[in-house]
């Protein structure tokens, strides 16, 4: 029976137990694997088609509300995780490998069932435990079967969690993901659905690590996101160079691998700040680089920068008003929607790179870094692609604790608000931590 609790999964401790369950059948499976007994990674390539069956489940949930909670999947939950595939895997293919894969259609129908909760979309019944719950009892036997599906319903069972609660315990939301992806041998370059699932997960990973602030780094260690170099036979130097060409080369005819490009970029500037982080407050050395700091840094600013260089015409910004009296901020209109976060996510990433600038590199840090931090706001007021609003809470904090205008702040807050209301992906928690940032006590009403 639903319970108020029930509202809110993170408020419920059958959440908290499943989520443990989870954790236990992810490694208690992976115990048992090796690579040696997995087959090459193939998903719903040959399968002949046949309907959705949930005979098989043990959830008293009518069938016409669960055949909603897919119809929203398609429409409103894919989207938001394809914002970065043209190919729109998870909208597409997804539901197609859910014919064959019980485990990975209830946890669909689990993520779209709390969506719907969290926008307000359904009255009396609250089923996303329930469904969660199912998808867990079903993904222990695909697991010990090594189906390759596993690695897509994990994923989205970690998106599930995520969107449904405050991150600040990200890392045992995505430790089986991350397993599973190393296990299995999955990149981002591997193709196909497993690649955009791959990204999709490595999306969770930096908005994690940015919200530890350089306490936490990937959980999937950075080298493991790209093919096998030959590492124990290169440089730093060299890893860095061999990558940026492995992206340039492949960005030329992919919007995607561009966007995912300002990704991994992140995950490196998180990454450093990380490791900064532990030699200045822990004293630990660094043995993944011996370069010194400022070299580091240094090259991974240029990187940056030529990200930001190598954009193709879609990627970059077709109107903008320097400032707009309304909103605050100056309004930066996208074409493509990969390009709407992958450009937010790459301002994000250089206010980070600002906050630990090495002595002697001769940039106005606060000027730089607001300016920054306006682009990130402009780019959300202009583009309110579903989406790109999910992905834009992360980059929204990290410009707010920059901005002192009460209209700026005000904008700020509308936005994460609106995020959380249209998406229902827990947003206003940000807003309280920057009320704190801001110094401001108790309920601050923002307007909007």
């Amino acid at each position: 029976m639903a319970t108020r609790a029930s509202e809110d999964p993170s408020l419920d401790p059958r959440f908290h137990n499943l989520h443990e369950e989870l954790r236990s059948v992810l490694f208690n499976g992976l115990s048992n694997l090796s690579p040696s007994q997995l087959r090459t990674p193939q998903v719903g390539t040959s399968e002949a088609s046949h309907s959705l069956d949930f005979s098989t489940a043990t959830v008293k949930i009518p069938q016409a509300r669960l055949v909603r909670y897919l119809q929203n999947w398609i429409t409103e939950c894919a989207p938001q995780l394809d914002k970065f595939d043209e190919e729109q895997h998870f909208q597409i293919e997804v539901p197609l490998v859910a014919q064959r894969s019980p485990a990975l259609l209830y946890a669909i129908l689990a993520f779209s069932s709390r969506q719907m909760e969290r926008r307000g979309l359904v009255q009396g019944c609250y089923d996303s435990l329930e469904l969660y719950q199912e998808s867990i009892r079903l993904l222990a036997p695909a697991l010990q079967a090594k189906d390759s599906a596993t690695l897509v319903t994990a994923c989205v069972l970690a998106v599930f969690e995520l969107m449904s609660s405050e991150t600040g315990n990200w890392r045992r939301h995505v430790e089986g993901c991350a397993s599973l992806f190393e296990l299995f041998g999955v990149n981002g370059f591997s193709g196909g659905l497993l690649q955009a699932v791959f990204w999709c997960y490595t999306r969770m990973e930096v908005c994690g690590s940015l919200t530890s602030d350089g306490a936490e780094t990937m959980v999937l260690a950075l080298e493991k996101w790209v093919p096998d170099r030959n590492r124990s036979v290169i440089t730093p130097e060299d890893g860095e160079r061999l990558v940026r060409t492995l992206f340039h080369e492949k960005s030329r005819d992919s919007h995607d691998t561009h966007a995912n490009w300002a990704i991994y970029l992140c995950a490196r500037v998180c990454d450093l700040k990380f490791r900064r982080t532990s030699y200045l407050e822990l004293g630990h050395t660094d043995t993944s680089d011996r370069r010194p700091f400022s070299q580091q840094w240094q090259q991974l600013w240029l990187d940056l920068q030529f990200w930001l260089d190598e954009r193709p015409s879609t990627m970059r910004s077709i109107a903008l008003v320097d400032e707009d009296t309304e909103s605050s901020f100056p309004l930066i209109a996208f074409p493509h929607w990969a390009a709407i976060s992958s450009n937010q996510v790459y301002h994000a990433a250089c206010i980070l790179m600002l906050e630990m600038q090495p002595p002697g590199s001769g940039f106005d840090s606060h000027t730089l870094s607001l300016w920054h931090a306006r682009q990130i706001c402009g780019i959300s007021c202009a583009n309110p692609h579903s989406g790109s609003m999910v992905n834009s809470i992360q980059p929204l904090y990290i410009a707010g604790r920059l901005l002192t205008h009460r209209s700026e702040r005000q904008k700020i807050a509308q936005l994460l608000a609106c995020i959380e209301r249209e998406t229902g992906w827990a947003a206003l928690w940000r807003l309280r931590d920057l009320e704190a940032e801001w110094g401001y006590e108790g309920i601050v009403d923002w307007g909007g």
